[in-house]
């Protein structure tokens, strides 16, 4: 089944950016209510304190009812009653790796795609871009060494690179993945730069910085092509 909608941020939201809102408001403004649910999940960076400390001041400010779902100290039973009765899940940074395996254990992996066939918007950075597409490159099993990962949960065809202009390896390594073969075509996005899929079809690329862009990274005969997407810059 097609799904809705994913927004898939290099980086950026409150956690980067928290004096622009940009890409945050633009989630908001595609959820299904004017008014919507939104639950971080921070679970890739351990259930941090700081982290949802960080969130509730920043989305407390917005339009939307925040919540959250922390699965280290878990307090919700009933999760796929919880999930599916938000309107937007926000996915945070830390360990690609992690997340999938922790929300694995509880199930949380076949009840977000439900979710995303439901109509809940699915978005978040870094490891919460990486986690809805097959493949991405992280620093999961090393923070001084990027590498492939090839269990995400798959909502989005290929492979994903966050980070592609924020931190020096990630567009070398990137490409030279996919020029291996190692991974398949995929997607890359700078800080600050998001890509929005509507089903698995990307619908647009939007920004909250001026030069930020996204990026289509695919192997060819004549070797590793980079196709530069044109962004809609969220600001003034």
């Amino acid at each position: 089944m097609a799904g809705g909608l994913i927004v898939a941020m290099g980086g950026g939201g409150f956690s980067m950016e928290p004096d622009n809102p940009g890409l945050d408001e633009f989630v908001l403004s595609i959820a299904r209510e004017p008014r919507p649910r939104v639950c971080f999940l921070p679970t890739a960076s351990g259930d941090s304190a700081l982290y949802l400390r960080n969130f509730y001041r920043a989305f407390s400010r917005l339009d939307c009812r925040p919540a959250d779902l922390s699965l280290f100290e878990r307090e919700v039973s009933d999760l796929e009653a919880f999930v599916l009765g938000q309107d937007v899940i926000y996915v945070g940074g830390g360990s690609t790796a992690n997340l999938l395996a922790v929300w694995r254990v509880h199930g949380l992996d076949r009840i977000l795609r439900r979710a995303w066939e439901e109509g809940i918007v699915l978005c978040g950075l870094s490891a919460g871009m990486n986690c809805w597409f097959e493949e991405s490159v992280t620093d999961s099993f090393d923070l001084a060494r990027l590498a492939p990962l090839h269990d995400g949960l798959g909502l989005l065809p290929g492979s994903a690179c966050p980070h592609y202009d924020g931190e020096e390896q990630r567009r070398p390594t990137f490409r030279q993945l996919i020029g291996e073969g190692v991974l398949r075509a995929g997607w890359a996005a700078d800080d600050g730069a998001a890509l929005v899929f509507a089903g698995t079809e990307l619908r647009e690329v939007v920004s909250s910085r001026p030069t930020a862009s996204a990026y289509r990274v695919q192997r060819t005969d004549q070797g590793v092509t980079e196709t530069s997407l044109t962004a809609r810059y969220l600001g003034e």
